[in-house]
């Protein structure tokens, strides 16, 4: 399994159920790299999603304590061993944990690689990635040269960490 995250200077991730900002090359990159996978996610991500609708081409599994949680064209889990039994199904290196940030907390410890997206900006937010850079089960393995969005000039890089304690 593997993580796949846009985070800002502070590891922010979001505010108030929406991403701190849109970069078309990011979102390139997070659809490219996840097309014909399984994306997990907890609810409030999956509510956050365009229309609530599933992500297209890929199995899109939602990981909730809610009880008789329902949505269409999503397998739907209600515990670690739930989602686990759910996943043998599936290739490890073809399964992407896409947040929030409950969900990159509980799933970081059985997740090979992390592809972070680093955003050279600081944003307000609520909800938050933990530091990878400083901790010590992840190493950084590729770092992309910073480059520029075309859309709205904001500097931002490519990562890959490794999970070492894996």
């Amino acid at each position: 399994m593997n993580i796949i995250v846009a985070v800002d200077e502070n590891y922010g991730i979001g505010c108030k159920g929406n991403l701190l900002v849109n970069i078309r090359e990011d979102l390139k990159f997070f659809k490219d790299t996840t097309i014909g996978k399984v994306v997990v996610m907890g609810r409030k991500t999956r509510e956050s999603l365009p229309n609530m609708e599933p992500l297209k081409d890929r199995v899109n599994i939602v990981i909730t304590k809610q009880k008789g949680y329902k949505a269409d064209g999503f397998f739907i889990v209600n515990s670690l061993e739930e989602l686990f039994l759910t996943l043998k199904n599936y290739n490890s290196d073809d399964i992407f944990c896409i947040g929030g940030e409950s969900i990159y907390s509980l799933l970081a410890p059985y997740c090979n690689y992390a592809y972070v997206t680093k955003i050279h900006e600081k944003y307000n937010s609520d909800k938050n990635f933990f530091d990878i850079d400083n901790n010590k089960n992840w190493k950084l393995i590729k770092k992309e040269k910073a480059m520029m969005s075309k859309e709205n000039n904001i500097k931002f890089n490519f990562n890959i960490y490794e999970n070492t304690k894996i």
